[in-house]
């Protein structure tokens, strides 16, 4: 029989804590809500109450249970408040030893049989522990931010956490409404192992000059249906938190470049622009603590990306017959472009325009094309087996086999038979567009599109510009995203350029997580989806994507980079090797065969 935890305290009321003090009162248990002073206990009660007040406004509480909810809670200055609860959670801020100072003092206070949890995101819960005399009772619960909404709690345990102290914490969750994930004790645990690596590479990009502050966030909301971009996210966090999270995992985490601290974020902090609670951070906000941001010094004009002019573009050819390809043709077609579709073959073509049709013919049951549209965009679409064809087209999209060799002999060729002037686009997602390049005798007429997968759904499209692309082609290609309804983030030609960049090196860190036997890939998954709001686990998106094309990526950014970071998992490699490569083959990460 597990223990009623009749009483409950939390120590800190900022954000965090409130939000904790919210969720245990909101499911009817009494709460000591404890600060430092009369000042910001006051503070703490104020964000208490908004956040109940928003609630009340949106219609999710009522105003009677927001007085019950109130009821439930007792705010208190000083750790003697806390002398009969039964659990007691510490939510200040991330410093090691202001947290060992209150688990010693919680130690001496607190009843023998009490559990001291802590919420740290990143600091060692041991190293807590042991300012304690009774260590064997102190676990983590990490929640997440904002509390009463995020579902996950990373219960973390220390080598000598007892059993039932986890096990009463985890029915504790339960209770509470919330999915546990129990972990061991290691830097970051789960969900800020794996996110922070990733943000901390989006502030790289910027920090490089790679692309703007706008165009890696929407490419990442757009390219993977994330939330919010990496930098509007480490703005909501707070730079000042995310750079002790870092710092603190790669002193912990055994010195893994991937989590030391981007200059450009220490730089930040010490200027005081620490994000939303600041009123400026990588955005610059209406207020401090508002979420509204409004245009400074650095929000780019709509024709920053060129300076070149855009060249009339009213005919384009696609070259290839896979899935890519069809949805590119689609794309174009619906947009009132002509297009001219070459394949190898008329069998290809055939199947090609099959597919095609039944894209449209769904378009039209779900409502989202008349029928007059549909046999409109058809009739756009001029169907060929000779790259002769492309003679007089003004822009050519390559949506070919992912192999170099075959994209520059096919580049090589479009030099010889297109009009000069013609945009030549490739819409490889991982190899040198440069190398494509200098296959013709062009080089300023070649850009990157990277579209992305499906095509006709997906919003972004990243316009990869060489070392010897002209400004007028990125003009010209940013110009036809427009007209395509696309988003285009204005990158240059390195390995993965953003989406990618920043999407698989994060997947090959959770495959890393499995591999030393961490967590599993089920309990990663919900860590990630519940405690960041992710659409797809990392597993998942694996054997989506195909386990096969995530290790050749993968494989691409290592060699450029060479950060031991990006080498590929073990795991990953093993999997491909013995023929585990998603849902395409039926088992990847999961079995799907008996699903």
């Amino acid at each position: 029989m597990g223990r009623e935890f009749a009483s409950v305290g939390v120590v800190g009321l900022g954000t965090m804590g409130a939000g904790i003090v919210e969720v245990f009162a909101r499911n009817g248990l009494a709460v000591i809500a404890v600060e430092i002073s009369d000042a910001a206990l006051h503070r703490g009660e104020e964000i208490l109450r908004g956040s109940i007040d928003r609630a009340v406004n949106r219609g999710k509480l009522s105003a009677e249970d927001r007085d019950t909810l109130l009821g439930h809670v007792t705010f208190a200055v000083g750790l003697d408040a806390l002398r009969d609860a039964d659990l007691v959670i510490e939510a200040v801020p991330e410093h090691l030893d202001l947290k060992q100072r209150i688990f010693a003092e919680l130690d001496r206070v607190c009843k023998p049989e009490t559990i001291l949890a802590t919420n740290t995101s990143s600091l060692s819960v041991t190293e807590i522990s042991v300012a304690t005399g009774r260590p064997n009772q102190v676990v983590g619960m990490h929640f997440f931010n904002p509390a009463p909404i995020m579902k996950l709690v990373e219960v973390v345990r220390t080598v000598v956490t007892a059993e039932d102290v986890v096990t009463d914490v985890e029915a504790l969750c339960t209770r509470l409404g919330k999915v546990d994930v129990t972990i061991n004790d290691r830097a970051g645990f789960i969900a800020n192992a794996l996110l922070f690596g990733y943000l901390n590479q989006a502030v790289s990009m910027v920090e490089a000059k790679y692309a703007t502050r706008e165009d890696i966030d929407a490419a990442m909301k757009l390219g993977c249906g994330l939330p919010m971009g990496p930098l509007a996210l480490m703005d909501l966090i707070g730079l000042d938190t995310a750079y002790e999270v870092l710092d603190t995992m790669y002193r912990r985490g055994g010195r893994d470049r991937r989590h030391a601290p981007v200059p450009l974020i220490k730089q930040m902090v010490t200027a005081g622009l620490l994000g939303r609670k600041s009123g400026r951070g990588f955005y610059t906000y209406e207020k401090p603590g508002s979420p509204v941001v409004v245009p400074d010094e650095f929000t780019p004009r709509a024709d920053a990306e060129t300076g070149g002019t855009a060249r009339n573009v009213a005919k384009v050819g696609v070259v290839g017959s896979g899935t890519m390809a069809t949805g590119i043709i689609e794309v174009f077609a619906k947009a009132g472009f002509e297009v001219v579709s070459v394949t190898r073959g008329a069998e290809k073509s055939a199947r090609v325009c099959e597919a095609l049709k039944t894209s449209l013919n769904k378009s039209v049951v779900r409502g989202k094309l008349t029928e007059e549209q549909r046999d409109a965009t058809i009739g756009r679409v001029t169907w060929s087996a000779t790259l002769e064809h492309l003679s007089d087209v003004d822009l050519v999209v390559e949506a070919v086999v992912e192999e170099l060799s075959v994209k520059k002999a096919l580049f090589a060729s479009l030099d010889e038979i297109c009009k000069p002037g013609v945009v030549l686009a490739t819409t490889t997602s991982s190899l040198p567009v440069i190398e494509c390049a200098v296959a013709t005798e062009r080089p300023a007429d070649v850009v990157g599109l990277h579209f992305f997968n499906p095509a006709p759904i997906m919003g972004l499209v990243e316009v990869v510009r060489t070392i010897r692309t002209s400004d007028e082609t990125v003009a010209t290609a940013a110009a036809v995203c427009r007209t395509l309804a696309k988003h285009a983030v204005v990158c240059a030609d390195r390995s993965g350029f953003v989406v990618n960049a920043l999407l698989f090196p994060y997947l090959n860190d959770a495959v890393k997580m499995v591999e030393a036997s961490y967590s599993t890939a089920d309990d990663i998954d919900h860590a990630m989806k519940l405690g960041c709001g992710y659409p797809m686990g990392p597993f998942e998106l694996l054997d989506v994507v195909g386990l096969d094309v995530s290790l050749a990526i993968q494989r691409e950014l290592y060699l450029e980079l060479r950060e031991p970071g990006f080498a590929p998992a073990p795991l990953l490699e093993h999997l491909v090797t013995a023929g585990y490569l998603g849902r395409k083959v039926g088992r990847g990460f999961r079995d799907y065969s008996k699903r």
